[in-house]
């Protein structure tokens, strides 16, 4: 790793980064963190939606809510009150708009919405991992999401400090997202290669069902750097984690080993998250790597869930692929809704990290933290990495005096019942579930023309992802 930082990043060798999936700041830490119970969005008629908690575990609560609208238009009434706001006018980010957006979604569905739900805020004992790692160590705040937008941009900016110009998903035809590939933009991972240069050394993504970082071609002559999620509990072990890993949740329900999704992406279980949190944590804390590990946990958009902290203006990233041809003219001058961020280390003190400066932090913040802990070259991405903060400064404790946290996280203990997995395995699929099929569709070797697939439920989509993803790596990969 490099010297000469601020703080103590110099000590880490190995950066992780855990993703998880559409959770908003208020949604998981805020009772934690002193949340206003006066907070409130109106419904059309007027009623005034006040944030609540009802401290239950039950399937019912931990499910909350469905999923809300996702698309740029959506967030945007989300923060304005208006789909098409124009600053220049005047137009403010006032965040009253959540309950309007969530019961009156712009995709077409015939399910009623309770505008309760989207302002529902986890208690601490309802999200015990969360809650723990955010008492015991560091939360980033304000951590942004990189822009006002569902999963895909989001887990791009991560990655590229960039989301190519496309503010969805997916474009309307789904199928019609064949013609956005190849996601050609530079990477991190580009940039760690060129100092680690052996093959599957420097970086590994592991994941569960798909990853979605498998997106960007960059990495395709690098499909050994892929692997299962059971291969980094494997790797820590036995001492063989890379200098950076990044790990993907469980997206799908999957009805032949009976797993439900574990992303805590909204209608799926919070608790099999809090299980995932706690496992990665406690495979590293039970290491002999613990004391030279940075772990974040981080979320990549809000999913539609309240949050009343204003995002502010944000630097475009400049990088000649946006705006582009139907992506409402968006130049990325804007950061999406606060997310919770949880900086895990022995280096780390218990409490708010705030950024160093002026610039809030958001995912390319994690760009930023590797290039300088990696001692990789200080070329950006984009502008918008060349403006994050990094985390160098969260890392202040000497070490004769680290913080190395509990030795353990309780898991939650919550299996799911058989009927519930079937249940979910043959639902219809969420947006974000039709993206990855659609995603893995259109993988190489396929067809020029992508046509409408009939898979219209995970029982129906997993085994064609997973056939689709397999032929691709070469090999089969299960977590």
């Amino acid at each position: 790793m490099a010297s000469g930082l601020s703080g103590r990043l110099s000590a880490i060798e190995h950066i992780v980064v855990l993703m998880m999936e559409n959770r908003s700041f208020d949604n998981l830490l805020g009772w934690q963190f002193g949340l206003d119970p006066d907070l409130n969005n109106r419904t059309d008629s007027g009623e005034h939606i006040y944030v609540w908690g009802n401290e239950g575990t039950d399937y019912g609560t931990m499910n909350l809510p469905e999923p809300a609208g996702e698309r740029f238009t959506d967030i945007n009434y989300q923060l304005f009150e208006t789909y098409f706001p124009d600053t220049a006018l005047g137009d403010e980010i006032t965040m009253g708009g959540f309950v309007r957006s969530y019961v009156n979604q712009t995709v077409a569905t015939t399910q009623e919405y309770d505008p309760r739900a989207i302002m529902h805020c986890f208690h601490p004992h309802e999200v015990p991992s969360t809650s723990a790692l955010a008492a015991h160590f560091g939360v980033a705040d304000p951590w942004f999401a990189s822009a006002p937008c569902q999963t895909w941009p989001n887990r791009l900016f991560v990655h590229c400090a960039t989301a190519n110009g496309y503010v969805n998903n997916l474009p309307i035809p789904s199928w019609k997202v064949v013609e956005r590939f190849p996601f050609d933009m530079p990477t991190i991972f580009d940039q760690i290669r060129e100092r680690f240069p052996a093959p599957g050394q420097g970086w590994r993504i592991y994941f569960h069902d798909f990853p979605h970082s498998l997106l960007l071609s960059n990495l395709w002559p690098h499909l050994d750097h892929f692997h299962g999620y059971s291969r980094f509990r494997q790797d820590v072990a036995a001492g063989e984690l890379p200098p950076y890993s990044f790990i993907e949740p469980r997206y799908f329900p999957n009805l032949k080993r009976e797993l439900m999704p574990n992303d805590q992406h909204p209608p799926h279980d919070v608790s099999l998250g809090e299980q995932l949190i706690a496992e990665v944590y406690n495979t590293l804390r039970g290491s002999n790597l613990w004391e030279k590990t940075l772990l974040v946990v981080l979320w990549d958009d809000h999913g539609g869930c309240y949050d009343h902290v204003p995002p502010p203006q944000a630097q475009e990233p400049d990088d000649g692929r946006s705006p582009k041809p139907g992506q409402e003219g968006f130049t990325f001058d804007r950061y999406g809704v606060r997310v919770p961020a949880l900086l895990i280390s022995p280096f780390i003190s218990p409490g708010i990290v705030r950024p160093p400066g002026d610039v809030p932090f958001d995912h390319t913040t994690l760009i930023k933290t590797v290039r300088e802990g990696l001692g990789l070259p200080n070329v950006p991405l984009t502008k918008r990495d060349e403006a994050a903060p990094s985390l160098a400064h969260a890392l202040t404790l000497d070490p004769g005096n680290l913080n190395l946290g509990p030795e353990r996280l309780p898991m939650p203990l919550y299996t799911p019942p058989g009927e519930v997995v079937e249940t979910a395995a043959w639902a219809p699929l969420t947006g974000y579930q039709k993206s990855l099929l659609y995603a893995a569709a259109a993988l190489p070797p396929r067809d020029k023309v992508l046509a409408p697939l009939p898979q219209e439920t995970p029982a129906e989509a997993l085994p064609f992802i997973q056939e689709k993803l397999w032929a691709f790596l070469g090999r089969k990969v299960e977590e």
